[in-house]
């Protein structure tokens, strides 16, 4: 059985999906307890997505959630300390042969092939 708190919290984002609410909200469910969904079609098989697969790009297309009243939900869960504590995450992506892909950068890598450290890719980067 749900806590109240988290009953609460998934009708206020139930509440924001406005078009295709219960097939956007079951894909969402899908999407959480998935490990590997390497397309849509494979959300669609998850035993909590209980529509048709066609209903996936439905929900995608129709759902159009307030973006700012999501992020005010999700801050609220934060829990509130004096000590601010920030993660960075950095990986790179290698593409040494892509010699016409725009904004190539060199990037540290130490796991690739031939143990050069470095390689020509995109690097992405989180602040959370």
């Amino acid at each position: 059985m749900l806590s109240r708190w988290l009953q609460e919290f998934r009708q206020a984002i139930y509440k924001n999906l406005c078009k295709a609410q219960d097939a956007t909200f079951e894909l969402m469910d899908a999407l959480l307890l998935t490990r590997k969904a390497e397309s849509l079609a494979d959300l669609s098989l998850s035993r909590v997505f209980r529509r048709q697969w066609s209903s996936v790009y439905e929900a995608l297309q129709d759902t159009r959630p307030d973006r700012e009243e999501l992020m005010k939900l999700y801050i609220q869960q934060i829990p509130q300390s004096k000590r601010i504590v920030l993660a960075g995450d950095h990986t790179s992506w290698s593409r040494p042969f892509a010699k016409t892909l725009k904004e190539r950068t060199y990037e540290h890598s130490p796991s690739q092939l031939g143990g050069r450290p470095v390689t020509v890719g995109y690097g992405y980067s989180t602040l959370a």
